[in-house]
């Protein structure tokens, strides 16, 4: 398993190649190699697995005219050398590499369909001047491209992952808003050739691009007849018989042990499901028999399975199980998922994926394979059995309406009687949710109209009544390439090869080939896989009616990580997308974790991951125009000014306001002590600062203006919203209460339940009526006159604000004069004498982009003339991190 990176168009530049290929060192640890002449480059990644001494790449062939980059393994190589060495060829090396080159010097692109693997590769072939790159049948490797040229004067760039085309800085980053909408509307993803990055594609499983070296003019086409193979295999109906069986666990069998070929160590997968239990106990017989292969597996087998204790989802006792059986020949690894790493884990977790995934669910394989990469080099795994024997629900429905719409209502009637536990356990679930009265929520509800709208024409269907059909389209559209995508994401960020012996392409055109009933009979899916296994399996795994498969409890963890949860969708970048309405999901999401919708968590998790993988490929975490960060404690905020003249009726007096960027101020921090280290931090700067800086602060009064929001914060009145319970009374009464650009007030369901819990609601219900009578008569302010300026002062979360600000409701802060005489008594023991004695006292601000409120000081100066001098909001709206400045009076 390696990655490859490369290019068509941009001459011989090592340079970008090298920075490309640096993109997926995880995926090739053991060593890099690099090719360019003319206008291809070729750059490769080596994880070491067949013929480690040898094989190195890019690999060229004996007369220098075909050059190889390749990622994957085709296990059928040993029979291919087979035939070209009886062709007269000879080889060089032991690798499958090599037969891969040789392979097409002999059958050109007509080989590719001879490989029984995974595989993306780059083929260079001077003979045809042509640059060929090709992808496996059933897409197990990936293989990127982008044109960061013209249609009429192509520049192809190609690779395993997406991130080295991105890094190239040869195409632009932007959303692919299709696949997005999609995603978020139908939860698919992975259908189509295109990704989540406009202008990115991939190609499909089974394809080929052919790019004329001359010219750069391309064409992409199949390869192999595969899917139309199984078409056609499907209406064959070989009668399932015990010879079946046999031969297709022979089948099975050896695919199996072709994939355990390997120079490093090799070992399974296991979450305990019939797929990934039949691989173990499989690879346990085949070392019982010494079979040839399995040296590579060690003394024993070892198996990483992930475990919830006291979870829905656990699996352990079936993993258990099967380790059991196979009486000590398991070494086994258990791996415990949690929602404390994963909140750890999930930058990481959303850059390894590169796209959108449609649940939290890979983070468990994504933890198998960080920790079998401990101990292996090679991982076998179940993916595919789904795909090709009905491992989904869906597919009993798909399977009984084929019955229906061919009349054979004799079987269809057997089949839904024995099915019924399964539809119990199904329609139980959804009458709990319709008994529950609970309000529904859609994805639709939380979009916005305009962004909905453009995309209005987007339709998703599935082959609802031809069950093999249904099997196919999945196999290579609707289901499997999205696991496929997770499985290479996961395994290669720990360099980790990860094998999938289900999707043997032989075995699976024998599959096909078989009557129905070899994969849904009398209520069963994957009878063949049962009956190959039985004997091998315990009978509490062969006869398991309930999946679950790698996944996390997402409904539990959610729970336990909503505050996590709650600062993403309380973000400014996450109230500023064009894609969904921001108070629209804080409430569903605040309603389902109160039990008052049935919101289903894969909703909220791709917003989360939408908004999320904004940050980490799109947004390339940029400062909004209005931050600067790091920002020296001697210049303004950006857009701001550093002097202001108050008027004056204030006084007419100029002062220079330096904001102090600080770090993030919490309950528990001690704010006397940390406000004075900032204030001693920029006297302590002085001696560097410029000529003008120095002379501003010369021999005159100053001031400290503190932002009342970190005094309440650390006076432990600020409450983050999860903590806050939401009746629905302050629900009602803040859909009427309006919202600005610099503050919602009471204008969310939070501050309202606060403003309720401090004065009562009575007396809320009381003011709201005399604001209404108010409004009538042309009065303002008449809600506050009512209720007092104690709720005035209450700040709504918003999503601007920094740290802890973004997502809690604070109320106002407590004594702030006697807070300004504290603090002021601390800087003047604290700064050097010279400006401890021009000290002129400090001033607790309540300021936003519409106005400013001293709440309390000890300056001497008029309150007007405090308010005056912070008019403009020097500080900003709280994502400057600027919430104290130091004020110099100026001459």
């Amino acid at each position: 398993m390696c990655g490859i990176a490369g290019y068509h168009g941009f001459g011989e530049d090592e340079v970008l190649l090298k920075a490309m290929n640096a993109c997926i060192e995880h995926r090739g640890p053991d060593g890099e190699g690099y090719f360019t002449e003319g206008n291809t480059g070729l750059a490769h990644r080596r994880l070491s697995i067949i013929d480690v001494a040898h094989g190195q790449e890019p690999m060229i062939s004996a007369d220098g005219d075909t050059v190889l980059v390749y990622n994957g393994e085709v296990y059928n190589y040993l029979d291919l050398r087979a035939e070209l060495e009886a062709l007269g060829r000879t080889f060089r090396t032991q690798s499958d590499t090599e037969v891969v080159l040789q392979s097409y010097e002999e059958w050109g692109t007509e080989a590719f369909d001879r490989f029984n693997g995974m595989f993306g590769f780059a083929i260079l072939d001077k003979k045809r001047d042509v640059l060929v790159l090709a992808r496996d049948h059933f897409g197990i490797k990936p293989l990127y491209w982008a044109n960061a040229g013209t249609a009429d004067a192509p520049k192809i760039m190609f690779a395993s992952e997406i991130r080295p085309l991105l890094e190239s800085g040869k195409i632009d980053r932007k959303p692919n808003e299709r696949i997005l909408y999609r995603y978020l509307q139908y939860r698919i993803h992975d259908d189509s050739a295109e990704t989540f990055f406009d202008g990115v594609s991939k190609l499909l499983p089974g394809e080929m691009m052919e790019i004329n070296n001359a010219t750069g003019q391309f064409t992409i086409s199949a390869f192999t007849r595969l899917r139309e193979e199984l078409t056609e295999l499907s209406s064959v109906n070989r009668p399932y018989t015990p010879e079946v069986i046999e031969e297709y666990r022979q089948r099975f069998t050896e695919a199996v042990r072709l994939r355990l070929k390997s120079e490093v160590p090799v070992g399974s997968a296991l979450s305990g499901g019939l797929d990934s239990s039949a691989v173990v106990v499989t690879i346990n017989k085949l070392m019982q028999e010494n079979a040839a292969a399995t040296e590579s597996l060690g003394a024993k087998q070892n198996t990483f399975s992930a475990v919830f204790p006291n979870s829905i989802n656990d699996e352990e006792h079936y993993a258990d199980a099967a380790i059991a059986k196979c009486k000590g020949n398991i070494e086994a690894h258990k791996i415990l998922p949690t929602p404390e790493g994963f909140a750890e884990d999930l930058e990481d977790f959303v850059r390894t994926m590169e796209e959108p995934i449609i649940s939290s669910g890979p983070y468990a394989q994504y933890c198998v394979m960080k920790e079998a990469s401990k101990h292996v080099t090679v991982l076998l795994d179940g993916q595919g059995a789904d795909e090709m024997m009905a491992g989904y629900i869906p597919y009993y429905f798909a399977y009984l309406r084929q019955l229906k719409a061919k009349g054979d209502y004799k079987t269809l009637v057997r089949e839904a009687g024995q099915s019924l536990d399964i539809f119990y356990r199904l329609g139980r679930f959804r009458l709990r949710s319709k008994l529950t009265a609970k309000k529904t929520v859609t994805m639709a509800s939380l979009l916005k109209k305009d962004f909905a709208g453009k995309h209005r024409g987007e339709k998703f269907s599935n082959i609802p009544d031809n069950m093999k059909l249904r099997l196919i389209d999945d196999l290579f559209h609707k289901s499997l390439p999205s696991l496929l995508r997770y499985e290479d994401k996961n395994t290669m960020r720990f360099s980790l090869e990860g094998r999938v012996p289900f999707l043997d392409k032989e075995v699976v055109k024998f599959l096909f080939s078989l009557s129905d009933e070899a994969i849904i009979k009398g209520g069963w899916n994957k009878r063949i896989l049962r009956d190959a296994t039985r004997g091998l399996l315990p009978e509490k795994i062969s006869n398991r009616r309930n999946k679950i498969g790698f996944t996390t409890p997402e409904a539990e963890w959610f729970a336990l990580m909503k505050e996590r949860i709650y600062q993403v969708f309380m973000s400014n970048s996450f109230a500023e997308r064009p894609y969904w309405n921001r108070e629209a999901v804080l409430t569903a999401f605040e309603e389902y974790l109160n039990g008052k919708n049935d919101a289903d968590t894969m909703v909220f998790w791709r917003l989360l991951n939408v908004e999320l993988w904004f940050r980490e490929f799109i947004d390339r975490n940029e400062a909004p125009a209005d931050v600067k960060l790091n920002k020296s404690d001697y210049e303004p905020n950006p857009g701001k000014q550093l002097d202001i003249t108050v008027p004056a009726e204030a006084g007419g007096e100029t002062f220079r306001r330096y904001p102090i960027q600080t770090g993030v101020f919490t309950r528990e921090t001690e704010l006397d002590p940390e406000v004075a280290g900032y204030v001693k931090r920029f006297f302590d700067g002085l001696p560097s600062a410029d000529d003008d800086t120095r002379a501003a602060v010369a021999d005159t009064p100053w001031y400290l203006l503190v932002s009342e929001k970190i005094v309440a914060i650390t006076q432990g009145r600020s409450f983050p919203v999860w903590e806050i319970k939401v009746s629905p009374a302050a629900r009602v009464l803040s859909k009427f209460v309006m919202r600005t650009p610099a503050g919602i007030g009471l204008g969310s369901p939070w501050s309202m339940q606060i403003a309720i819990n401090e004065v009562g609601l009575p007396l809320i219900v009381k003011a709201a009526a005399a604001s209404v009578v108010g409004k009538l008569q042309g009065k303002s302010g008449v809600f506050y006159d009512v209720v007092g300026n104690n709720i005035n002062a209450i700040d709504g979360a918003t999503p601007y604000s920094l740290g802890s600000s973004a997502n809690s409701v604070k109320l106002a802060p407590k004594d702030p004069e006697a807070v300004a005489r504290r603090i002021s008594a601390l800087i003047r023991a604290t700064v050097p004498a010279e400006y401890a004695s021009t000290f002129a006292g400090t001033a607790i601000m309540d300021a936003n982009d519409l106005g400013v409120v001293a709440m309390g000081h000890d300056t001497g100066l008029a309150k007007e003339t405090v308010q005056a001098m912070f008019k403009d909001n020097p500080q900003g709206q709280g994502a400057q991190a600027t919430p104290m400045s130091i004020v110099f009076k100026q001459n």
